[in-house]
């Protein structure tokens, strides 16, 4: 697929939460690679929200530090501007955007399907943890605390290095629209459930 078919292959967007059991994840990764630490569980939000729909949300992508390869070059390089919140036990967190991923869902549509990987309709495509170097938008509690060695602390004097039993994440997101109104992407939520064991 070329990166400027994007928007004739992709139906609209929703938010994300794809979970990952790092203490799994670091056991697996040598000298296998995340599998099982990465496969258990997705959350989205409630609906869809149509590509056509996010049109004033679209922003020039941003600058790369050197020239991408032919097939990712795009006649018309665009980013989608959605504002997230990121929450723990109702508490925001961070506050990334997706303006500052580096490569572009086109860009990275056409890298996935350049060596022969198929997409199908209904296919569920996700960008990536939605980070910045800025620490009030980093986009996961491991970057957050720093893989561990920086607890946050809640309001309530909890400590969080990772998430415990019991913990709700919320993600939630909107995009500018039409006259100066908001989009609402609605929110993504999980809870922590115990293993029955």
């Amino acid at each position: 697929m070329a990166a400027d078919d994007f928007a004739e292959h992709v139906f609209g967007v929703v938010l994300l939460i794809d979970w990952s059991a790092r203490d799994i994840q670091s056991f697996e990764c040598r000298p296998l690679g995340p599998f099982l630490a990465k496969s258990f569980a997705t959350t989205i939000s409630p609906w869809i929200v149509p590509l056509e729909a996010l049109a004033h949300a679209r922003v020039p992508a941003p600058q790369r530090d050197r020239e991408p390869l032919p097939y990712l070059r795009e006649t018309d390089s665009w980013s989608l501007d959605i504002d997230m919140a990121l929450r723990l036990q109702g508490v925001e967190i961070s506050h990334p955007n997706t303006a500052s991923l580096y490569w572009t869902g086109a860009q990275q549509m056409a890298h996935m399907t350049v060596n022969g990987a198929s997409l199908r309709t209904g296919d569920l495509f996700g960008s990536g943890t939605v980070s910045s170097f800025d620490a009030a938008a980093q986009g996961s509690l491991l970057e957050i605390t720093s893989g561990g060695s920086r607890p946050l602390t809640l309001p309530d004097g909890e400590t969080r290095e990772y998430l415990r039993d019991g913990d709700t994440v919320e993600l939630e997101g909107s995009a500018r629209g039409p006259d100066g109104g908001t989009i609402s992407l609605g929110a993504a939520v999980g809870r922590i459930i115990g293993a029955a064991v």
